[in-house]
C-alpha cells in the first residue's frame, strides 16, 4: 500500500522532535512537515484549511465545531498546555489585586484566543471578575491592526473595541491608556521594560500550583486536527496520528529524564521534573480524553459562557470517535 503524502504543520517542541527528525513515524503516512509559529499556523489553518494535519488553537476549533463549520476533526493531542496566570499583565502602579480590574480596560490580541479564555475563566472563578466587568481593547501586540481570525458574535454585555489605528496594545499599556493586558506572549516594545508593567500575580507559579491543587485542571491550549475529508476516507488515520504523537512525547520525556547530560539549556531540570511529577503525577502532560476530561469540561463550559461557542459542546463530541480509547497490552 502506498503511504499517504500529507502536509503536517506543528510547532518545533521537544515533544514533536522525534516526529520531525523521523525517529517516530505516523503509520501509513509519508509526512511533509512544516514547523511554524502558532499565529501563522492557526491563521492559515482556519482561514484557508491549508494543511492535512495541523496543530490548532483549541478555542478556534471549538468556535468552528460548535457552528458545524470545521474543516478539521480534532485528535486529543495537547501540544501546548500552560497555566495562564503568567499571561495577565497589569499597570502595577494602578492594579494591586485581581479585583481591581473591574471597570478597567484590558488589551488583548484576539478575544477568542485560548490563553485569553483560560485567563478570563480563572479571573471569574477565583476572583469574581466577569468578562462583562471590564472593557476589552483588541489590537496587535507588536504590530497594529491584528484581526480576529474567526468572526465572533459576542454577548451584548461584552464591551469590545479596537485599538486606535497604527497603535499596538503594548504601546497603550506602556502609556497607561489601558490598565491590563492578556495574551499568550508578553507585551513588547517599551512596555516590556516599563517598571510599572508587570505580572498581576507577583509569583504566578505559587498561584498556579494552588489553582491546580484545588481544581485538578492543567489548561489545554492546542489540539491536533486532521482534515475531516481525509478522516472520512481513511478512518484509521486519526488513531495513527494519536499513536505517533504519544510515542514522540514519550521519547522526549525519556530524554528529559536522562540527566547524565542535560538535554535542555536550563539549570535545575531534574528538580523541576521531579516537582512536576510529585504535584501532577507521572504522566503530567497527558494526551487522550480520559485523563483530561475535567480540564476539557472546564474549558468548554467557560468557552460557551463567554459567548464563543454557539452551543455548549459535550466532551464526547470534540474528537474523532476512534481516539477515545486506545489499545493496551
Amino acid at each position: 500500500m502506498n503511504k499517504l503524502q500529507l502536509s503536517v504543520a506543528v510547532g518545533d517542541y521537544d515533544r514533536t522532535r522525534a516526529l520531525l527528525d523521523g525517529k517516530v513515524q505516523i503509520d501509513g503516512v509519508d509526512p511533509v512537515y512544516m514547523t511554524l509559529a502558532p499565529e501563522e499556523m492557526f491563521f492559515r489553518a482556519f482561514r484557508n484549511a491549508e494543511f492535512d494535519i495541523t496543530e490548532m488553537s483549541f478555542s478556534s476549533y471549538l468556535v468552528k465545531a460548535s457552528q458545524g463549520q470545521n474543516e478539521y476533526v480534532a485528535v486529543p493531542v495537547f501540544l501546548s498546555r500552560a497555566f495562564r496566570h503568567t499571561s495577565i499583565y497589569v499597570r502595577t502602579d494602578k492594579i494591586k489585586r485581581p479585583e481591581d480590574l473591574k471597570g478597567c480596560r484590558i488589551g488583548l490580541p484576539e478575544y477568542q484566543l485560548t490563553a485569553n479564555v483560560w485567563a478570563r475563566a480563572l479571573l471569574q472563578d477565583d476572583y469574581g471578575v466577569k468578562p462583562s466587568d471590564v472593557i476589552w481593547v483588541r489590537g496587535g501586540i507588536d504590530e497594529p491592526g491584528r484581526p480576529e481570525k474567526i468572526k465572533l458574535a459576542l454577548p451584548s454585555d461584552i464591551r469590545l473595541e479596537n485599538a486606535p489605528d497604527g497603535v499596538t496594545i503594548s504601546d497603550m499599556l506602556d502609556r497607561g491608556e489601558i490598565e491590563g493586558f492578556i495574551g499568550p506572549r508578553p507585551p513588547g516594545g517599551a512596555a516590556r521594560h516599563n517598571p510599572n508593567v508587570g505580572w498581576l500575580f507577583p509569583d504566578p507559579t505559587i498561584v498556579a500550583k494552588d489553582y491546580y491543587k484545588r481544581s485538578g485542571v492543567f489548561p489545554i491550549m492546542h489540539v491536533v486536527g486532521v482534515r475531516k475529508r481525509l478522516a472520512e476516507q481513511h478512518p484509521w488515520l486519526p488513531a495513527a496520528v494519536l499513536k505517533a504523537f504519544e510515542s514522540s512525547k514519550a521519547y522526549a520525556l525519556d530524554k528529559l529524564a536522562d540527566t547524565s547530560a542535560t538535554k535542555v539549556t536550563l539549570p535545575f531540570v531534574e528538580e523541576q521534573l521531579k516537582a512536576a511529577r510529585q504535584l501532577m503525577g507521572e504522566d503530567y502532560w497527558s494526551y487522550g480524553v480520559s485523563p483530561n476530561r475535567s480540564t476539557l469540561e472546564t474549558f468548554v463550559r467557560h468557552h460557551h459562557s463567554q459567548g464563543l461557542s454557539k452551543r455548549l459542546m459535550g466532551v464526547d463530541e470534540l474528537f474523532h470517535p476512534a481516539t477515545y480509547e486506545t489499545m493496551k497490552i
